[in-house]
């Protein structure tokens, strides 16, 4: 027991003591300016020779510390970057604990690779499909979330893109409002374009619809007053589909449909183009079942 106690004190003393060893930092770039790219460096790792206590080389035997290099330092002769011994050593001393000093460094210079850039705001175009259960419909727009991103990279790579897509998503049988999140697709050609974020919300409300029928009377326009017209038939079917509280309060009087004596100046012609000239709002869709009609000119 006591030869246990007399080694832990002789260890002890003698890691108090300071030494003058190597050590090992990896290296993290950091500020990269303002349009430009940070591809990578020549040195991910710093060896250096330090002044240090005992117990802090101990550390370094375990694990290896991290650096921050400021890139805003960085210095460049045409398109290479580089950070020279007597710059960045600076920020390696600031980053040293008080009681270290630092004596030497194996590396000269960083070489840095950057690559100039240019960023361009794009809408975000949803790539689903969307298949609604029976009598259900979306209420409304789907809704994105954010509706468009920011794009960086070399102009070569983006200068023609005018929008980006999410990637594909299909939905089926849908019977009520969802929220879903999808990725950003990103082309393996961009290989060199950074996205502002890689997913977008999607959001949509839905609802129940059913459909119901009107009869509109045809009304006849801008015919000369010395004509009689009649079509065949005198009414046309109108198909509407909304929610059901939206089709109790509609009627057949909110519509119109008209036949335009205007079609038959430019020659004669069997039938008359069925145009449905008003209609109600909050509707899904609304069509005519007949877009023609027959019709008889009399005159008065």
């Amino acid at each position: 027991m006591f030869l246990v106690f007399s080694t832990l004190i002789w260890l002890i003393n003698n890691l108090s003591e300071s030494y003058v060893s190597t050590a090992s930092f990896d290296l993290e770039y950091v500020n990269v300016p303002k349009g430009y790219l940070f591809k990578g460096a020549t040195d991910n790792e710093l060896k250096v020779k330090l002044e240090a206590g005992g117990f802090q080389f101990l550390g370094f035997n375990f694990k290896h510390s991290k650096i921050a290099i400021d890139l805003a330092d960085a210095q460049h002769k045409d398109s290479i970057f580089y950070i020279p011994q007597e710059i960045y050593r600076k920020q390696v001393e600031r980053q040293l604990s008080a009681s270290m000093s630092l004596i030497d460094i194996e590396t000269d210079t960083l070489f840095v690779g950057m690559l100039a850039v240019v960023s361009k705001k794009v809408p975000v175009k949803p790539n689903i499909e969307v298949n609604m259960a029976r009598n259900y419909l979306l209420d409304g727009q789907m809704e994105i979330q954010p509706d468009s991103i920011t794009i960086t990279g070399p102009s070569e790579e983006i200068d023609t893109i005018v929008v980006v897509r999410t990637n594909k998503l299909t939905l089926p049988d849908l019977d009520s409002d969802f929220s879903e999140t999808i990725e950003i697709y990103k082309s393996k050609e961009l290989k060199n374009t950074e996205y502002s974020i890689g997913e977008v919300e999607l959001t949509a409300k839905i609802a129940r619809f059913s459909e119901k029928v009107f009869e509109v009377p045809i009304t006849t326009v801008h015919f000369p007053n010395n004509i009689d017209v009649k079509t065949f038939p005198d009414k046309v079917s109108v198909v509407c589909k909304a929610k059901l509280k939206r089709l109790k309060k509609i009627e057949a009087s909110d519509f119109e449909v008209i036949a335009d004596y205007g079609q038959l100046k430019d020659g004669t012609t069997d039938e008359l183009k069925l145009e449905l000239r008003k209609k109600p709002s909050g509707l899904h869709s609304v069509k005519l079942q007949k877009n023609s009609v027959e019709y008889i000119l009399n005159k008065k």
